[in-house]
């Protein structure tokens, strides 16, 4: 055991190519034992088959030699002779018939009948049935031939008429040394194939042209062992020994011969003809013997299948693997097992080290913390004191030895320290940790920070006593102190500018605001200044003709015609009712609006800014079309606000089409899930690519000097944000410009 490590040794730094080694040689081994199992599996295979081979040689014997003699034993009969010898005697034929029919029933054969010399059957066994041979000619039949020649036939064919296999007995008949006719037997061998029947072998019968015409196997029936010459098949045909079949042969792909007479074959499972490729096609290999009857013409092959050899060789194979794993992994547990005995020893020499090592680091450690540690023994005297805590107090070590630890803590808390010192297991709760003073040996007091813990060494109490010394932080904590008090003192002060720049932004926010409105309320005016002459004219004609009513009415009460004069007066009431309604719109527009948004109809919409426009429309020829149903269409807007950006937006689109032709407006909707889109088109010149990020800007116009300030869209483009929605310009692809509208839908809440 303790040479086999060594021995494997050197190996250690090779490990790569001892692996590959290793593998080579579980292959070897695995691969040696696969082909050796094959052969004997084989072996063992060919001597089964061999006998079973005997066995079903012996059975087809049999079965024949049942049969062989009975054409002879029908040749000596008188009834057959003398049907041959009185061919025109319809007595003698009926006899020969009725014999014939009775032999067949007694040896259960499947044809018996009788021949002329010229080939005619005369009588048959069959004679009383539709396929009856009696009367057909089959002169051509090799058996009929080897009969008249005077020797004994046997031949296997597909019956001409019936269209079965069958194996054909024949006898020459001689009367007086003259040979008239022949015998015919024929016998059914279709039970010997549900008798060979075996799942691991396929059995087959050829002639001797290899056509095979008995199988185990139907797809391999009048199929060839081999491909058949021109020649044989044409003599084939001739004989019509196989009727119209094609014959042709089996698709063995591989024959391997081996030394003990039997052959490997590897066949294409399925019905494929004629067809080389082989990828996606299913094959299986067969060990193929065969033996001759000679007397009989055939030749029974046996196709023992390989399936058994295979799984032999399987299960050789995994026994073979698991006996060099298994070894493999005895191996492997030995070395591992050596590996950490050695292991073992090297770890408790390094684990010695270790330790050694271990607490010359941990002494250097305490040596150099920043920290003072000092242990104590369970009576609160000093044992240990390390580097620092001694140059902290400026003692050294061997002279505060067995001191009790009360030395180095000023008088006012000694006490705490003893109390946690001295306490019971129970009543102490973990660690002690407070700032203490601590005292010099030369009786000068430094600020501390204190921590002392319990630990047990050895089974016996002791407490080890970590001190910082804290002089810096307390210096650093004053320093920290007044610096906070100085950045009270400046965020007070800070506090009160801010207090007052707010209280003043919010001053001119509030100025900035009722700057806006009184812009907005500026606009409208100016809007209502445009439309000042159309109103103008709408009123004068109303006027004119109230004036010409009170005059008329009065000389009519003068006339005393009162009943005119009154028709005249009601007339004038109409006429102011007209002027109230002209007017009514103008008042709505000029007063300033609330601000909130509120559920807004987009009919009253329309309406108030058509009342507002239609005036200059109508003037200046302009069409303009809303979309339907705006009774059911609500936005959540500024209803005064909202009809001061439409008429706004409206007017532009006026302006815009001056030099235009065809003057028209299409205001159209599009709802969305939140919100409601409203799109104004005019058919003007558009806006230049290059202005549509300017045309919201203060004081921004393209239009003539006279027609604006430029503070329309950017008094609309306000208003619409305060409403939550948005406005922007684009340009139409068809031409023209298109302000597009963005606000939110009104809840059916709201609505109601």
């Amino acid at each position: 055991m303790n040479g086999l490590p060594s021995l494997l040794e050197p190996w250690k730094k090779h490990r790569i190519l001892l692996s590959v080694l290793t593998l080579l040689a579980f292959l070897l081994i695995v691969g040696q034992t696969a082909v050796l199992s094959r052969s004997q599996a084989l072996d063992t295979l060919q001597v089964r088959s061999q006998a079973d081979l005997n066995r079903y040689v012996i059975s087809l014997q049999h079965k024949l030699d049942r049969y062989k003699e009975l054409p002879s034993l029908l040749s000596t009969h008188s009834l057959l002779q003398n049907a041959l010898i009185m061919p025109n005697d319809p007595d003698a034929r009926s006899s020969a018939n009725i014999y014939l029919e009775y032999v067949a029933n007694t040896v259960d054969a499947a044809d018996v009948y009788l021949m002329d010399k010229e080939g005619t059957a005369i009588s048959a066994s069959n004679w009383a049935e539709p396929r009856s041979f009696v009367g057909n000619n089959y002169s051509f039949r090799p058996y009929f031939k080897d009969a008249i020649a005077g020797r004994p036939g046997r031949y296997f064919a597909l019956g001409s008429v019936s269209k079965k296999r069958g194996y054909y007995f024949s006898y020459p008949v001689t009367v007086r040394d003259e040979i008239v006719g022949a015998a015919i037997v024929k016998i059914d061998l279709n039970e010997i194939e549900g008798d060979w029947s075996d799942p691991q072998q396929q059995i087959l019968v050829t002639d001797e042209d290899g056509v095979v015409v008995i199988s185990t196997e139907q797809a391999w029936k009048f199929r060839t062992l081999h491909p058949l010459s021109p020649e044989d098949l044409k003599r084939i045909i001739a004989s019509l020994r196989y009727g119209d079949r094609e014959l042709q042969a089996l698709e063995i792909i591989e024959r391997q011969a081996r030394g003990d007479g039997s052959v490997l074959v590897t066949l294409v499972e399925g019905d494929r003809i004629n067809n080389s490729a082989l990828d996606g096609v299913k094959t299986h290999q067969y060990l193929m013997q065969s033996r001759r009857i000679l007397e009989a013409g055939l030749n029974v092959v046996i196709l023992a299948s390989t399936q058994s050899v295979r799984h032999q060789v399987f299960n050789a194979v995994i026994l073979a693997s698991f006996i060099v794993v298994a070894l493999g992994l005895l191996v492997l547990f030995l070395l591992a097992r050596e590996r950490i005995k050695r292991e073992r020893e090297r770890f408790k020499q390094h684990r010695t080290a270790a330790l050694e090592e271990n607490e010359a680091r941990i002494r250097a450690i305490i040596d150099n913390t920043q920290a003072g540690l000092i242990t104590l023994d369970e009576r609160g005297r000093i044992e240990s004191i390390n580097t620092t805590a001694a140059q902290m107090f400026g003692y050294s070590e061997a002279a505060i030895r067995q001191q009790y630890f009360s030395l180095l803590i000023s008088q006012a808390d000694r006490s705490v320290c003893w109390q946690h010192i001295t306490a019971s297991d129970e009543q102490r709760a973990g660690e002690l940790f407070i700032e203490a003073s601590g005292v010099r040996k030369g009786g000068d007091k430094i600020p501390i920070e204190l921590i002392i813990g319990q630990m047990e060494v050895g089974g016996v109490k002791r407490f080890i006593v970590t001190i910082h010394d804290i002089t810096e932080r307390k210096l650093y904590e004053q320093e920290l102190q007044r610096a906070r008090s100085d950045l009270e003192s400046r965020v007070v002060a800070r506090t009160a500018d801010l207090t007052r720049a707010n209280e003043k932004l919010l001053d001119e926010v509030e100025q900035h605001r009722n700057t806006q409105n009184e812009l907005i309320q500026t606009a409208k005016l100016a809007v209502l200044g445009q439309m000042s002459a159309g109103i103008n004219h709408e009123l004068n004609q109303p006027l004119t003709a109230i004036r010409a009513y009170a005059d008329n009415a009065r000389a009519f009460l003068g006339m005393g015609k009162t009943e005119v004069a009154a028709g005249n007066l009601d007339e004038i009431s109409g006429l102011t009712e007209r002027m109230a309604k002209i007017i009514h719109p103008l008042k709505e527009f000029s007063r300033k609006s609330s601000g909130k948004p509120e559920s807004v109809c987009l009919r009253a919409v329309r309406d108030g800014a058509m009342s507002i426009m239609y005036g200059r429309l109508s003037k200046a020829g302009v069409e303009i079309s809303w979309p339907d149903n705006l009774d059911h269409v609500y936005v959540m807007a500024d209803m005064v606000r909202l009809e001061q950006v439409m008429v706004n937006l409206i007017s532009n689109a006026l302006q815009a089409m001056e030099s235009v032709a065809e003057k028209q407006i299409e205001i159209t909707l599009q709802a969305q899930a939140d919100s409601l889109i409203i799109r104004v088109r005019d058919h003007g010149p558009g806006i230049p690519a290059s202005e549509l990020d300017r045309v919201f800007e203060p004081f921004y116009t393209t239009k003539q000097a006279g027609q604006g300030l430029g503070l329309g869209l950017s008094i609309s483009h306000r208003i619409i944000e305060n409403l939550n929605g948005c406005l922007r310009a684009e340009n139409h692809v068809g031409g023209g410009a298109v302000f597009v509208i963005e606000l939110p839908v009104a809840q059916l809440s709201q609505v109601e």
